[in-house]
């Protein structure tokens, strides 16, 4: 049997009963390994006793999972303490582990909270009122639903024509499931706008950066990925891209 390419999973801090862990959701995991077909290994947020670059170059490639935590406002230069929960230690491990991997010319993934600390990584902003602005469609489930009725919460979003996405999935719109109060206020440079949802708002983006595929979707494939084909879909790219194959097609 050949061995597989080795996917990195970033870690959030949390508590679990009262003490400090360090946590990734199953389905992140299980998701990528087995649509996939990668092995993984899961990298701890501890920049006081680890630095990125010591791992990296051991790594095919890098997903930057969703969490409860948001972004310091601090990491894209906006003075507003903004609204926690934060994870400083997973901000500092990530945005180095993106340098480190796209400077090694590495795949990089993400998804919700990766989204965000991608785009804020490549010189981006983010907003916080995506489920609270008049101007935007709710990208959450109203507050009190119930954990499984914030991931039932689904809208469309647009693929951009001629992108990578439209052509790999062959169709011009996906229903996705969408649990995030944050969004993209200032695109990075570096990336291609790949989705919109309705009301315009940047809900996946694309790169090539040193030779190396980078994609990141607000919306969560890791959910209930065994029943959607479409989700399943984002994670064999993400099989593909560790294997070194073009994802646009």
């Amino acid at each position: 049997m050949s061995a597989r390419p080795v996917l990195g999973i970033i870690c959030d801090n949390r508590d679990v009963g009262g003490r400090p862990a360090q946590i990734v959701l199953d389905r992140y995991v299980r998701a990528a390994i087995h649509y996939g077909d990668v092995a993984a290994l899961l990298i701890p947020s501890l920049p006081d006793l680890m630095r990125a670059a010591e791992v990296a170059g051991r790594l095919d490639g890098v997903l930057l999972t969703g969490s409860p935590s948001n972004v310091e406002p601090s990491r894209y230069g906006d003075g507003d303490d903004g609204a926690g929960p934060f994870d400083p230690a997973r901000d500092e491990l990530a945005m180095e582990l993106i340098d480190a991997v796209t400077g090694r010319g590495r795949p990089v993934f993400g998804v919700c909270r990766g989204f965000q600390e991608i785009n804020v990584a490549l010189g981006g902003t983010l907003r916080r009122d995506t489920s609270a602005s008049d101007d935007l469609i709710r990208h959450h489930a109203p507050d009190g639903a119930s954990y499984d009725a914030m991931f039932d919460h689904r809208h469309p979003v647009a693929l951009t024509p001629g992108g990578m996405l439209s052509a790999v999935y062959g169709k011009h719109q996906l229903n996705v499931t969408s649990v995030h109060f944050q969004g993209i206020s200032t695109l990075a440079s570096q990336v291609r706008i790949e989705a919109v949802a309705p009301d315009g708002l940047v809900e996946a983006y694309s790169a090539t950066i040193n030779g190396a595929p980078l994609l990141a979707v607000q919306w969560h494939p890791e959910w209930d990925t065994d029943s959607d084909p479409d989700s399943q879909t984002f994670f064999r790219l993400l099989g593909r891209a560790l294997r070194g194959e073009t994802l646009n097609s």
